[in-house]
């Protein structure tokens, strides 16, 4: 292991992309082959982004629209788990989309697994669009749905492509914690738009209409928003320098076997290292819209448009935690904000059952957490893989991460408070911040014995 950490997202550019525009030529055979960092970053903020869009609009209506609609059968509660049963499924399909997708760029190149993957997303959300309701077809509307909740996952996993990886490596040691960021912004980008889509519909049509019809919009939008993510990235990926950069800087496929067998172990603590960040993630922004329009007076609407200025004061905070980590340190910034969310969670009940104002703060404050710690979770240790390893390593660090700490998170806390009280969200939280300290201790004592 070495000691520094490279991670597996992208960042800004401000002072450094001329040096690093020339960083990367010369990575390439000089200067004659110029590579303007700034293309690659715009590429990784639109793909992200999308990707986040589509997943957003997916839980919000799994919290407000999907116990109604496919679940009518069953107590609005009920119905609600049931929804968020169904939207596990997508991290649970998300390392079989890898490891497919890995076995078709092995294969067919790149721009073929990317255009594949891309393809599959947008299909797969636009769907849901089109789909039935219960009432119509009864059990089938929800088989429907879960089969297009899994191909979003094996959708998902299919579309990295490296080009976070690329920039991380391509970082001056001194600010890295940056270029960390950038990709991570396409989270609160994402949310924004979807939860704005959402906020907008749901006050400006009547609540039967937008159950009817008005929650399928956003669905609709999605596939325009990913054929534009799509041909910004395929404009990177397919252009020759990039390829050889990708090529040079060994980013390439291997078997999920071998990668199991050979670096299972930091894959692992990779993913418990994120995870107080991704036990955050959809603890504020899917959990908490089934907990108000259950349990709260609030206007689902204007609950809405607060978490969308969550999202702006999360973008900012991710920019703050680029200039944080390269001062102190991005293991000692997400081992700092892991104590920070240990002590929110114990705030957290008393704020959710605090009326409007208690449950917009949680929500403010939850957000900016999220933005700091988010914005550093990815690809902490990832210079743990060997050089080798490190395309196929980042992709399934960050699968079992949102497996292990997202995927169940709106189910397990709106399941355990509603039958034994808010407190358990505190548990919850507190679990994956001491997952989080626990894989950042494992993993300095291991590079200390190397």
């Amino acid at each position: 292991m070495t000691t520094s950490a490279i991670a597996p997202q992208g960042s800004h550019f401000g002072q450094s992309a001329s040096s690093t525009g020339r960083d990367i030529a010369h990575a390439v055979g000089g200067d004659k082959e110029h590579v303007d960092p700034s293309d690659i970053a715009v590429g990784v903020v639109i793909g992200r982004a999308s990707e986040y869009f589509d997943f957003f609009v997916y839980g919000i209506a799994s919290a407000l629209v999907f116990p109604s609609v496919f679940f009518p059968f069953a107590d609005r509660l009920t119905g609600t788990l049931y929804a968020f049963a169904i939207f596990s499924l997508a991290f649970i399909a998300r390392p079989f989309g890898t490891a497919l997708s890995m076995a078709i760029q092995r294969r067919y190149g790149r721009e073929a697994k990317l255009t594949a993957a891309i393809f599959m997303l947008g299909t797969a959300t636009a769907g849901i669009a089109f789909l039935p309701t219960y009432e119509s077809i009864g059990a089938t509307a929800i088989v429907l749905l879960a089969v297009l909740r899994i191909a979003q996952g094996i959708a998902l996993g299919g579309s990295w492509d490296g080009l976070p990886s690329l920039l991380a490596l391509a970082a001056p040691q001194n600010r890295r914690g940056w270029y960390a960021m950038l990709g991570q912004l396409g989270a609160p980008f994402g949310f924004l738009v979807a939860g704005g889509l959402f906020a907008y519909l749901s006050s400006s049509i009547p609540a039967e209409d937008f159950l009817t019809w008005g929650w399928r919009y956003p669905f609709y939008v999605a596939f325009a928003i990913n054929v534009v993510a799509l041909f910004a990235r395929l404009r990177l990926v397919a252009a020759t320098e990039y390829s050889r950069l990708l090529d040079d800087r060994e980013l390439e496929p291997t078997g999920i076997v071998e990668i199991t067998r050979a670096q299972g172990g930091n894959i692992l603590i990779g993913a418990f290292a994120a995870l107080a960040s991704y036990a955050l993630f959809h603890i504020v922004t899917i959990f908490p819209l089934s907990w108000i329009s259950l349990y709260s007076e609030q206007s689902v609407s204007q609950f809405l448009v607060i978490q969308v200025i969550g999202a702006c004061l999360a973008a900012v905070a991710m920019v703050a935690s680029g200039k944080i980590a390269d001062r102190i340190g991005r293991r000692r910034t997400l081992g700092t904000l892991a104590v920070a969310i240990a002590v929110f969670s114990g705030f957290a009940p008393t704020l959710l059952d605090g009326g409007n104002v208690g449950q917009d703060t949680f929500i403010l404050v939850g957000f900016i957490l999220l933005g700091l710690s988010y914005g550093q979770a990815s690809g902490t240790v990832t210079s743990n893989f060997a050089a080798r390893y490190r395309y196929t390593g980042a992709a399934l660090t960050a699968d079992v991460a949102w497996l292990i700490g997202a995927a169940f998170a709106p189910l397990v806390a709106l399941g355990l408070s509603a039958h034994f009280g808010l407190g358990y969200v505190s548990v919850y939280l507190l679990s994956g911040s001491a997952c989080t300290l626990t894989a950042l201790w494992v993993n300095r004592t291991l590079e200390q014995r190397e």
